[in-house]
């Protein structure tokens, strides 16, 4: 899943950053159609795929006596509250939980670290058996900046040409990237496509996250109705 990059900008989980902003409306939204599923359910199990404590307590969602959270990782990190534990795995296999064993599954851009389009549907199909909901953002393959590396078309770029820039100049997030870490990367991130997604999560709402006007990313998700959409 995803793995840190040093940058000089401000990580996009910083409120001052872009990235920032955008999670803080994206969140407010979630919320909002969260209040609206769960009304009146005394306990809520959820799945974050990908996810950190700091996430949440950065938004101020702690629910104890209400909402425990479960952190899926490839390796197994250290929680401090109560209710928010933390297990090791891997998210294009999940065997460990039965079918709806969560009331929500949630994943901030992971689907699009997984290298292959048949990891992406694996990790889709276990999200869709696990959860009797789902909450899934990524960005949009075809948006004009790639969001990973701050270059306007970046993901058309040749993997080649790709190396290069990162490794011998400094237009990606203002520095050099380490060779190992590009190649890794450059392998890494699969972007997807809007018709992609509606194939991999069908029967959800998408909620479009536009800058002037165009899709920077979408979240496909099930919550806000007492039915699935059509």
């Amino acid at each position: 899943m995803k793995k840190k990059i040093k940058t000089l900008f401000a990580p996009s989980d910083e409120p001052r950053s872009i990235g920032g902003k955008f999670r803080l409306r994206r969140f407010r939204f979630f919320e909002e159609k969260f209040l609206e599923t769960f009304e009146g359910q005394e306990k809520i199990k959820i799945l974050d795929v990908g996810g950190t404590e700091n996430f949440w307590i950065n938004h101020n969602f702690i629910l104890p006596e209400r909402v425990s959270i479960t952190l899926l990782n490839l390796e197994k990190e250290k929680t401090r509250l109560k209710n928010i534990s933390s297990l090791s795995g891997n998210a294009t296999d999940l065997s460990q939980f039965e079918d709806n064993s969560f009331d929500l599954v949630f994943s901030n851009s992971v689907i699009e670290h997984l290298y292959t389009y048949e990891n992406q549907k694996k990790m889709a199909s276990e999200i869709r058996r696990i959860g009797k909901n789902h909450f899934v953002q990524t960005p949009n393959k075809y948006f004009l900046l790639e969001p990973h590396y701050a270059l306007p078309l970046f993901q058309f770029f040749p993997s080649s040409i790709a190396f290069l820039i990162l490794t011998k100049t400094k237009l990606s997030r203002m520095q050099k990237w380490d060779p190992e870490f590009a190649k890794g990367y450059l392998e890494e991130i699969r972007l997807l496509s809007l018709s992609e997604m509606k194939k991999l999560f069908p029967q959800s709402h998408i909620y479009f996250e536009k800058i002037f006007g165009l899709n920077k990313s979408f979240v496909f998700h099930t919550l806000g109705s007492k039915k699935n959409p059509g």
